[in-house]
């Protein structure tokens, strides 16, 4: 019988070959399905699916597809791309890994499904011209669309819309990879998913910011402020709605009993955020047209502030819907994302940023995870 050395010198019998071992212990080995998706939007943040001729119950997908043999994900994830979009696109990160077991309800029935280990990375932002160059394989793709999260999800299997919710939220919130069984976290829920945050395309958002005052026959309508606390970051705000929390900038309509914009500021930021500010500075305006939320009033200006935040008192109901909002605190290139204001907003996010440092003399707010702001609210130096 064959003996091996152990570290302390003594003999030992081998039981049997070492590769005879390692063969059984190969063939009792756990056997799963591995796939590889992206997260692909368009300059406003809308996420690119696709719709298979293949499913039979009409579901759409995250492109992307099957790991074939000796291939890594990321490969795969890759080749999938260029497969069916017709574009080469660089992964910058894996946003989340997800376990699927092989009795879950979302499986089609009669799919002899093992199991399957899902790898969904960050495919970046698609330019225009990049969007136009997409071209699909007919025979295995119908179509595609940048969807809104809302309305993406509605078009995804349940499982797999809470697979790209988490995703996406990852990359948002530039939090750690998100580790999912079945749909669900299992190592923590960060901020955006706690609260079912979602980004929602505002189209008059693609008008310019104009800088001059506001023309006196042109009523200021709202007053939204980037509120921003002594680390640089802002504050955005959720109102947690029957289909997922919208974020905004703390901020509202002006009424009535407002003497002036910045008293509508004031007002809104506490009620919405329990927010005190000071020093509220108009950076611009931007036009709207029709003033079609406001009962048709016709064109008016929608303001916008920045202001510092010197004290967040405890959470509470807002008045005006009778539930708390969500409090959440970004850098403001991450706030300009999870508004849905595309390029416009991260120059706006810019010039905020540089008001805040001119004038309070603020730091720019490093990279950091969206945080969520304690219930019992923040001391600030």
């Amino acid at each position: 019988m064959p003996s091996r050395v152990l570290p302390s010198g003594h003999v030992t019998p081998c039981v049997g070959p070492p590769e005879a071992s390692e063969a059984q212990s190969a063939g009792t080995r756990h056997a799963a399905w591995l796939g590889a998706a992206a997260i692909i939007t368009d300059e406003v943040g809308r996420v690119l699916l696709v719709h298979p001729t293949y499913r039979t119950d009409g579901s759409w997908l995250l492109p992307g597809g099957v790991v074939e043999p000796g291939e890594h994900p990321h490969v795969t994830c890759r080749r999938e791309i260029t497969e069916e979009l017709g574009l080469d696109l660089p992964l910058s990160a894996v946003l989340a890994v997800h376990s699927f077991s092989p009795h879950h309800p979302d499986l089609q029935s009669g799919t002899p499904c093992p199991g399957e280990v899902r790898f969904v990375f960050d495919g970046g932002t698609l330019a225009p011209d990049q969007v136009e160059k997409i071209r699909l394989p007919r025979e295995e793709l119908s179509e595609f669309a940048f969807l809104e999260t809302r309305d993406a999800v509605r078009r995804l299997r349940p499982v797999d819309g809470r697979i790209m919710l988490a995703a996406y939220r990852a990359r948002l919130g530039n939090t750690a990879t998100a580790h999912l069984a079945d749909g669900r976290h299992i190592i923590g829920v960060p901020a955006l998913d706690r609260h079912d945050v979602h980004v929602r395309y505002r189209p008059l958002w693609d008008s310019p910011l104009h800088r001059e005052p506001v023309p006196e026959q042109l009523p200021v309508q709202q007053a939204w402020a980037w509120c921003f606390v002594p680390d640089g970051r802002v504050v955005v705000v959720a109102d947690p709605g029957p289909r997922g929390a919208l974020p905004m900038l703390p901020g509202g309509t002006v009424e009535v009993t407002d003497a002036t914009a910045e008293d509508t500021l004031h007002r809104e930021a506490a009620e919405e955020g329990q927010l005190t500010l000071a020093d509220p500075v108009r950076l611009g305006w931007v036009l709207d047209e029709t003033g079609e939320v406001y009962g048709g009033v016709g064109p008016n200006a929608r303001l916008r502030l920045a202001a510092r935040v010197t004290a967040i008192a405890p959470a509470a109901v807002d008045p005006a819907t009778g539930r708390p909002f969500a409090r959440l605190l970004a850098s403001p290139a991450q706030a300009a994302a999870l508004l849905g204001w595309g390029p416009p907003g991260a120059r706006q996010a810019q010039l905020a940023v540089d008001t805040a440092h001119e004038r309070w003399g603020l730091p720019i707010a490093r990279t950091a995870a969206v945080e969520e702001i304690s219930a019992e609210g923040m001391q600030l130096s």
